[in-house]
């Protein structure tokens, strides 16, 4: 008690908070996130999915389709899901096949696509050779992972990066090489950060396209050889300019830890990752999404990804005034949840957002209180703070100052993924002079106001401080109230966004299964939390 009691005591010496918050309420907040998030956790345990299954066969070697252009980890995942035994896990039967064939899991899975190979009806072996069988394939992936990741060090270890807050924008012209020439023109104005949107449906699917594309709507197919295309094109324009470019995509919807695998194959930085965003926005269902973000965060976690969360899409549908302290007590749960995967807090890219009305009075000074707040209760997670949507208007006039209202706040409080706002929002898809314009908007704000934030001190009793503590106080009730009937209860009622969710109910549901006595994955012990 007396070392717990010192410890609090010197993180308070270390910590003086610019809005006034208390930092043992603070703790408090985090500690029954935690409690939520174990229960969340406790579940998760239990089940595994048709999306985690198929991402192991991909950890495993296991890429390619078949003459139908159907994954081949739909394929072997599917045989086993209609003999009932997805329970038993892919491991288990591959390991075997591999065993008692010879072959490679590659081999396989090409046999099973032609239908000369059960591998539900081999002769069985000990798990203990079953696992040893597959530990070769096992050790390949982690180091081409690894590899990866250290390719990345080593590229910001001679080339650098740009200082934070990272300028992030968007490509999203559905052709993966259209999208390589806007992305390469972004750097070169000042861009850190490319995200390729998807295109519109994607995460409703339950399987990776294959291949490079070059048609899609209001977006590009995430695909791994999209993914390398990209990635390629990154590092030739950031050795151009002498900065790493970082690359971010979306492992969200049904294929949420096979995205992730694929990313960490081809060195994606940054990567969309967030269950409730999946279940509040694309009706996924929570408890197959659930599952799929444990095992998607792992292996993020491992490869060196950042990871964003949805909480700013909260204040798309609901009011950010009267709703900001559900962004809060969502962040602090997803804080647990990415803890729980072994997901370090310097890769947690928590959402945010800049999202009040243009017309209520002090809404700037609303803004700055919340961002300053997240800063201080997060400050090692490189915060995503996203630019204002819901009320551009198509005026660009007015639309460029709400941004650089934006930029400045983003500036001052030291956020870490700023993604720029476009003076065309809600028009059209941005032009590459659009991005221009933001990137030298939030370049020259950035430059101006560099140290703005170790300047301004707020007053007592101001209204930044005070609703600072009126956030942060409602976020800790809404915690202490869901702490006794849990995250599921509390989506099915419609806490975040003013979104309700059945348990039952959504998309993905059916590829939900209970793990069986002879279900292993050792993936998890050798990825989480590790280098």
């Amino acid at each position: 008690m007396y070392l717990c009691s010192l410890k609090l005591y010197i993180i308070q010496l270390m910590q003086k908070s610019k809005v006034g918050l208390d930092f043992n309420q603070v703790e408090h907040a985090r500690d029954v996130a935690k409690r939520i998030a174990g229960q969340v956790q406790d579940f998760v345990g239990g089940y595994t999915t048709v999306a985690v299954e198929r991402t192991i066969c991909r950890l495993l070697g296991i890429d390619g389709i078949d003459e139908n252009e159907v994954p081949l980890p739909n394929v072997v995942v599917d045989s086993l899901k209609t003999n009932g035994l997805l329970g038993e896990g892919v491991m288990y039967f591959l390991g075997n096949a591999v065993l008692e064939t010879g072959k490679t899991p590659q081999e396989i899975a090409e046999a099973i696509s032609k239908g000369t190979i059960d591998i539900t009806k081999l002769p069985m072996h000990k798990e203990a050779e079953i696992k040893t069988a597959l530990q070769p394939y096992m050790d390949a992936t982690i180091e081409k992972i690894r590899t990866r990741r250290l390719r990345r060090e080593h590229y910001i270890e001679t080339i650098g990066e740009g200082s934070k807050p990272y300028l992030y924008i968007i490509v999203a012209t559905g052709n993966i090489y259209e999208d390589v020439v806007q992305a390469q023109a972004g750097a070169r104005q000042g861009a850190d950060i490319i995200a390729v949107i998807r295109t519109t449906g994607q995460s409703l699917l339950d399987y990776v396209p294959y291949g490079a594309t070059t048609e899609g709507f209001g977006g590009t197919f995430a695909t791994q050889e999209n993914f390398r295309i990209m990635r390629k094109a990154l590092d030739e324009v950031g050795e151009e300019v002498g900065r790493y470019i970082r690359l971010c995509n979306y492992c969200s919807g049904l294929c949420m830890p096979e995205i992730a695998a694929m990313g960490a194959l081809e060195g994606l930085d940054v990567m969309l990752n967030d269950a409730l965003y999946g279940i509040l926005f694309r009706d996924i269902n929570m408890q197959r999404t659930l599952i799929d973000q444990y095992f998607s965060r792992i292996i993020n976690g491992f490869a060196g990804v950042i990871i964003n969360t949805g909480e700013d899409n909260y204040l798309t549908t609901a009011d950010a005034y009267e709703e900001a302290h559900t962004v809060l007590a969502s962040d602090f749960i997803n804080e647990q949840l990415a803890f729980s995967a072994g997901l370090p807090e310097e890769q947690m890219g928590l959402g945010h957002a800049f999202e009040m009305d243009p017309m209520l009075e002090n809404g700037f000074l609303y803004e700055l209180a919340q961002a300053q707040m997240l800063r201080e209760i997060f400050p090692k997670a490189p915060l995503k703070y996203m630019p204002p949507t819901k009320f551009m208007t198509g005026n660009i006039f007015r639309g460029h100052i709400q941004d650089a209202l934006f930029n400045i706040i983003g500036q001052w409080t030291h956020q870490g993924l700023q993604l720029l706002g476009m003076p065309t929002e809600a028009i059209h898809t941005p032009f590459m002079s659009d991005r221009y314009l933001s990137i030298e908007n939030a370049k020259y704000i950035f430059n101006n106001m560099k140290d703005i934030g170790e300047e301004v001190e707020f007053k007592d009793g101001g209204i930044i401080k005070n609703r600072a503590k009126e956030v942060l106080d409602k976020a800790t009730k809404l915690l202490e109230n869901m702490e006794s009937e849990g995250l599921f209860t509390a989506l099915e009622k419609g806490i975040f966004a003013d979104v309700k969710r059945p348990k039952n109910g959504g998309k993905g549901l059916d590829g939900v299964t209970m793990k069986g006595e002879h279900y292993f994955n050792p993936f998890v012990e050798l990825l989480k939390g590790k280098k």
